[in-house]
Parts: C-alpha cells; structure tokens; sequence
C-alpha cells in the first residue's frame, strides 16, 4: 500500500459524505430563504427555534458519532457482529435522548423568554418548536443509520438519502409554509411540519437499504431489536457524550461570536452572519473528509495496522489541505460576488453589508484553515475512540481561550469585527494543535490499547 492509494481510497469513500454535507447544509438554506420570503416574523420565529433545535440535537448526536468508529473498527475485524451491536445501542440511546427531550421543546416558550428574546417571537418559535422537536428523534436514527452505512463504506447511498431529503423538504415547505396547490398556509409551523417529515423520510430510506440493501443481511441490524446489550451501550454512551458536548461547546464559540457581533451594531451582524453562512458552506467539505477519516482510521485501528492509520491521516489531512487552498482562493478572488448573493443590492445597508463581509471572508482564509485543522483532528480521534480530551480541549479551547480572546480583541483593543474573528481563529488554532499532537502520540506509542 502506498499514499497514493490510500488517497484515491479516501477520495472514493468521501466525495459523498461531502456531497452529503453540502446537501444537508442546503437543507438549513433553504429553510432560511423560503421564511424569508414569507415574512420577517416567521423568519425570525424560525431562525431561534432552528437554533434550539440545532443545539439540542447536537448534544444527541454524539451517541451516532459514536457507532462510527465502533462499528469501523467491527469492520477492520471482519467481525460483523461487533458492527451490529453498535449500531444497534446508537439506536437505542438515540431513542431515549429523543423523547427525554421532547418536554423541552413542549415548554420552549419560557425558555426562549428568559433568554431574552421577544414575547411574540418566543411565542411563535414555541409553536414552531412543539412541532419540530418531533424530528429530533428520525433525525438521529438517521444519523446512526450514516454512520453505519458508512464504516460499511456505503456512502453513496447516504448521499442519495440526503438529496431526496433535500428535495422533500423544499418541496415540502413551498406546499406548507405558502399554501400552495390547496394546502394550508402554515408560515412557521409548516417548515416545523416539513422537518418532520424529512426526517421520516431519510430515517425510512437509510433504514430500507441497512436491513435490505445488497450484502445487508449479515448484519441482521432489527433482529431481536429489543434485546438490551449493556457492555456496547455503556461504550456507546462512554464515547458519544463527551462527542455530543464537545460539538455543543463548538456550537456555542460561534453563537458567542454572533451576540459580540450583535453589540457592534446591525451591519456588522448581518455581514458577520453572511460570512459565517459562507464559511459554514465550505466547512462541509473538511467536515465530510473528517468523516471519512474516522472511517478509514478506525478500520485500520481494528486491524491494528498502525502504519495504515498514519497513512489514512496523512491522505485525508492532504486533500482537507488542498481544499483549504481552493476556498482561499475562492475568498480572494469571488468574496464581494458571494456577500452579494445574500444581500438584496436595494437594501440601504448593502454597500456597509458587501464592504465588511467580503472583509471577513479575506479573515476567513486564517478562519478555515485552523477550522480544518480541528475538525480533521477530530475525526482522527474518533477513529482511535479517544473522545474524552478532546471535549476537555474544546471546551477548554473555545470557552476559556477564544471567547475571552474575540471579546478582548473586539471591545478593549478596538479592533471591533476583525477582533472577533480573530479571537475565533485564536480559539480553533489552539484546539486543532492540541487535538493533532495527541493523535501523533497516540499513533506513535506501541501497544497503546483502543482508548473508550
């Protein structure tokens, strides 16, 4: 085997599990635009309660994050069993996390008050969310059914789950959220319907193919369902929680980020949230390869093939490298024209709006590239089951490190949105260095046992 190889083998694998990223990303845009159009109330009901909901089904699913590299490692054994048993306690976690849950977005409402937002929107995304936190638990399903099909390397039916999720939901909320062809106009409550529904629709397509797809039957996946396995749930939860906080802590740099924006004034934070809009469609690519890495490493980790789980690294590391080159390139050379995409050019504020955000994006170039690096980090770690320090290093990273960094940037030295992007980059730069010496000592250390 030679580098060469492994890249090629890294690029069949993940071209659709980064397809599948962009797709799912467009999912969230497309509930964005058709809001939009709607009206600015349901805009914004439907911007908080997709926040809400985004944040608590993160938190859930570290436990599918989890059945990615226990069942890669199953795979690296040719042991089917082990994969089966994995997947089927990321089901069973999934399924608690999912109703335990639900009474939170029942009682939404006051939550939202008391996190300051306003009676009428907290009301309206109370409404949008009772509907909405019905998908949190196909959502997951769905999301452990991606990560066993694809340690079973069977990533482009995912892809192609994905795309038909897509397509249902803008379908879905054109009929719902407008009341088109003689359905009821829904506003906010119709895209919470269509959510649901896709959800349903991509847990039954993946689920259709795990338990029927061709060379499907080995793994028996909904044969006796119901039966608990204690040891593979404990390891589950053992290495899915602290995946679930460690997405959370991340998740919550960025929302930080987005209120120091808010004190800067309206121009900044809707340049800052373009940007982001921007950089988060790219960020798909190196999210999908760290996938792919987690695959790949945990294969060759259940081989015990140290040699092999450098050489997956390395391959997915070059290409997350050259995709970091390309969206440098593209941020130089297109960022005015990409701001422009998002912004109507009649707005008064469109010429401060296009100013500042094709701005950020040249920060964005920096941004990315430490972004890349701890996502890809990440993914490697997950492959070896080490879960734990990395959510000490990300919370510790982001909270203690880069929020602390982007305020002190922003507001005492004056340096105002510049700062706070760099008090990203600060925070992210530090994680993916910490998360990357880790894994080169644990690959390094001979007779070092599976972490978990």
């Amino acid at each position: 085997m030679n580098l060469r190889h492994d890249i090629f083998r890294t690029l069949s694998l993940g071209l659709p599990l980064v397809g599948g990223q962009v797709v799912q990303f467009s999912i969230g845009m497309t509930d964005t635009l058709m809001l939009g159009w709607y009206s600015v109330p349901a805009l914004a009901a439907g911007t908080i309660g997709a926040s809400f909901l985004f944040s608590l089904m993160l938190l859930g699913a570290g436990f599918a994050f989890a059945v990615l590299p226990l069942a890669s490692e199953g795979v690296g054994r040719g042991d089917a069993t082990a994969t089966r048993r994995a997947t089927r306690m990321g089901l069973w976690l999934s399924a608690i996390y999912g109703v335990l849950v639900l009474p939170v977005f029942l009682w939404s409402g006051p939550i939202l008050l008391a996190l300051g937002q306003q009676p009428q929107v907290a009301a309206d995304a109370q409404s949008y969310l009772r509907i909405a936190g019905l998908s949190v638990l196909p959502g997951l399903v769905t999301m452990v059914l991606r990560s066993h099909l694809s340690a079973l390397e069977r990533t482009r039916v995912v892809f192609w789950a994905t795309v038909a999720g897509a397509l249902s939901n803008a379908g879905l909320n054109w009929l719902l959220i407008f009341g088109n062809l003689g359905f009821p106009e829904m506003g906010v409550a119709g895209a919470a319907v269509a959510s649901v529904l896709v959800n349903v629709v991509m847990a039954g397509l993946l689920l259709v193919y795990a338990t029927r797809g061709p060379g499907m039957a080995e793994y028996a996946l909904l044969q006796n369902l119901h039966r608990p396995d204690w040891p593979i749930f404990a390891k589950v939860f053992r290495i899915g929680w602290p995946i679930g906080l460690t997405l959370v802590s991340e998740t919550g740099l960025f929302a930080a980020s987005a209120v120091m924006m808010g004190w800067l004034g309206t121009v900044p934070l809707a340049a800052h949230g373009v940007a982001i809009q921007i950089a988060g469609a790219v960020f798909m690519l190196h999210l999908g390869l760290s996938q792919t890495v987690t695959v790949r490493v945990g294969q060759a980790w259940g081989r015990a093939d140290r040699p092999a789980v450098a050489r997956a690294a390395l391959a997915a590391t070059i290409l997350s490298g050259i995709a970091v080159l390309l969206a440098t390139a593209l941020y130089l050379g297109a960022g005015p024209w990409l701001v422009s995409l998002f912004v109507a050019p009649d707005d008064p504020a469109a010429p401060q709006i296009l100013a500042l955000g094709a701005h950020l994006l040249i920060v964005a170039a920096l941004f990315q590239l430490v972004d890349a690096g701890q996502v890809m980090a990440l993914g490697m770690l997950r492959g070896v089951q080490d879960t734990r320090m990395p959510m000490v290093y990300a919370m510790v990273g982001y909270w203690l490190l880069g929020i602390p960094t982007s305020y002190v940037l922003g507001f005492p030295l004056g340096l105002g949105p510049d700062g706070i992007w760099l008090g990203l980059c600060v925070g992210l730069a530090a994680v993916a260095v910490a998360l990357a010496l880790r894994f080169a000592r644990m690959v390094a250390r001979p007779g070092a046992a599976v972490p978990g």
